[in-house]
């Protein structure tokens, strides 16, 4: 834990053993995003993505982490179906593990998106839990998840349980390969709702750890 490797702007970085995603306010900056497009934002920051690396279907997530502070912050930890890029989203479908939303601090939500729920019609189906220390600890954000059952918890105790019985595909499309994300959103139709606190950069999610296991 005595190591320290930088990466271009800071946004993604190793600090004594922890994986670092960083949001920064660079006011007037200029890139490209993942398809060429040009695009200029006065904010910055990291995201990881398995995709096209690593899958999985059904089995346990743990991940340690550390949440940022500050209105404007919204980290993610969550999960897409690899058939997004044929499908799109919603029916890929989406699991979200933890989202946070600065303004709302120690509020941990959980949920599930598909064709028919989804925030775009307001019929997601969800969960939320108080964790008071969680933009100043580590605690473990987890899925629990097979053939018939997603539940989502934080420090082993389950906040939001989604059950698949018999629900046609446009509700329950959770028996593909998925993938993992972790960010950090800037802004947006949540996270900003309640504006952007620029003294609260550079903002910073760190993870401890990430664990995945599957049941034999």
């Amino acid at each position: 834990r005595r190591q320290r490797q930088m990466c271009i702007r800071d946004s993604l970085y190793l600090d004594n053993g922890y994986l670092v995603i960083q949001g920064l306010t660079e006011p007037g900056y200029y890139g490209t995003d993942y398809t060429g497009t040009a695009y200029n934002a006065d904010y910055t920051s990291g995201r990881v993505n398995t995709d096209d690396k690593v899958s999985w279907t059904y089995g346990r997530f743990d991940i340690r982490a550390k949440l940022p502070k500050g209105n404007g912050s919204w980290p993610a930890i969550w999960m897409l179906g690899e058939n997004i890029s044929s499908v799109g989203w919603p029916k890929c479908g989406e699991i979200d593990i933890m989202e946070h939303v600065g303004f709302d601090d120690g509020v941990i939500h959980g949920s599930i998106h598909t064709e028919d729920h989804n925030h775009m019609n307001n019929t997601q189906k969800s969960g939320t839990t108080f964790i008071e220390t969680a933009t100043d600890s580590f605690h473990v954000y987890s899925l629990e998840w097979n053939e018939n059952e997603i539940s989502v918890s934080v420090n082993n105790k389950s906040f939001f349980k989604y059950s698949k019985g018999n629900q046609p595909w446009e509700r329950w499309p959770f028996d593909q390969r998925f993938h993992l994300l972790f960010n950090i959103a800037v802004g947006g139709w949540w996270g900003g709702s309640k504006g952007i606190d620029n003294s609260a950069f550079p903002t910073k999610m760190e993870i401890d750890y990430v664990r995945v296991y599957t049941q034999k």
